[in-house]
């Protein structure tokens, strides 16, 4: 490892040198040469992050630099994650600089710094802090409705924001930025397989807040849900997998309103209980759409004894406010001398 670390010296002076002559083309140089060690060589990763090079890599991606300085520097930085996450954590301004990165036009530098926040939130530890920069968030969810964007770079997106929703409290502010809509419009627009999977991934985490009921409904999200749960609804078995968790999470946060949301979609309960029962569906799909099943039928029960008694309420109403129903009507019958009575027709 010292042989590891004199070259990661090595290799960080340079850009330090280059830098600080404000040398652009030596610059680019040097984060090229950082990017093919640190993808050629993973155990010189740890290295690099200990010699000092996660600050220069940063500036690449805030301050002018050619396109390719600044996807040399972001793929690096991924490279180095792998590896040191610990340290890419700790380096100062390095959220910042990765949001920077996804919001320039330069789509290999967009896509590899959000998978430098997917690799991140690998450590459950960083979740809540990653999910308080809500300027990085926004970056991402913007990557999703970026219309010149490649797969990469939405796949990318997809897997940061599903390693953000996986930490309860980030899901607010997912729904606030708008992350309901742009995941939905990829779930109906678009044909790539892996997407639309990764797109209901997601969604089926957001959907355990209770903020995302109104959002849901903005966007006929329990709708397509349902459709989508519904056999061949979905192009692939995950998929629809995918959505009945999403439904399931939408009724464990939303409680009798979300649940009488899904019942009003017609077709709702019987397609949940089709994937239930479904033989090809997987162990946890099953499971899921079995939880979800029970919850709606709980939910079908409250519904009818609510109905029931606001019947009932109302039928007390009308006794109490109208004395035709508390009294006979002096015509309607009369009495005899010997005390009985008969019925005038």
């Amino acid at each position: 490892m010292e042989v590891k670390l004199h070259a990661a010296r090595t290799l960080v002076g340079r850009l330090r040198g280059a830098a600080a002559v404000r040398d652009a083309t030596a610059t680019a140089a040097a984060v090229a040469e950082l990017r093919r060690a640190s993808k050629d060589d993973p155990e010189i990763r740890a290295p690099l992050a200990d010699a000092g090079a996660v600050p220069y890599l940063a500036s690449q991606l805030t301050s002018p630099s050619t396109s390719a300085s600044a996807e040399d520097a972001a793929a690096a930085l991924l490279n180095i994650s792998i590896s040191a996450r610990e340290q890419l954590m700790s380096a100062p301004g390095i959220l910042d600089a990765l949001a920077a990165a996804m919001r320039a036009e330069e789509y290999a530098a967009a896509h590899h710094a959000a998978a430098t926040v997917a690799s991140l939130l690998c450590v459950d530890a960083y979740r809540p802090i990653v999910g308080a920069k809500r300027p990085l968030l926004a970056a991402l969810v913007a990557l999703l409705r970026g219309s010149g964007r490649g797969t990469r770079a939405t796949k990318d997106a997809l897997k940061a924001l599903f390693g953000v929703a996986l930490y309860p409290l980030n899901r607010a502010a997912l729904v606030e930025l708008g992350a309901v809509r742009a995941l939905f419009a990829l779930v109906m627009t678009d044909g790539r397989t892996g997407i639309v999977e990764d797109a209901t991934a997601v969604v089926a985490q957001v959907a355990g807040c209770a903020e995302s009921l109104a959002a849901f409904a903005g966007v006929s999200g329990v709708r397509i849900l349902v459709d989508l749960v519904e056999p061949g609804g979905a192009a692939t078995g995950r998929a629809r997998e995918n959505a009945a968790s999403a439904l399931l999470n939408l009724v464990m946060a939303g409680g009798e309103r979300a649940a009488a949301q899904v019942l009003a979609v017609g077709g709702a309960e019987e397609a949940v209980r089709e994937l239930a029962e479904d033989g090809e569906a997987s162990p946890r799909g099953k499971a899921k759409a079995g939880s979800l099943l029970r919850a709606l039928e709980e939910g079908a029960a409250v519904v009818k004894r609510q109905r029931e008694h606001r019947f009932a309420d109302f039928l007390n109403g009308l006794v109490h406010s109208d004395p035709y129903f508390s009294s006979p009507s002096p015509a309607s019958a009369t009495a005899h001398d010997d005390g009985s009575r008969v019925t005038l027709g």
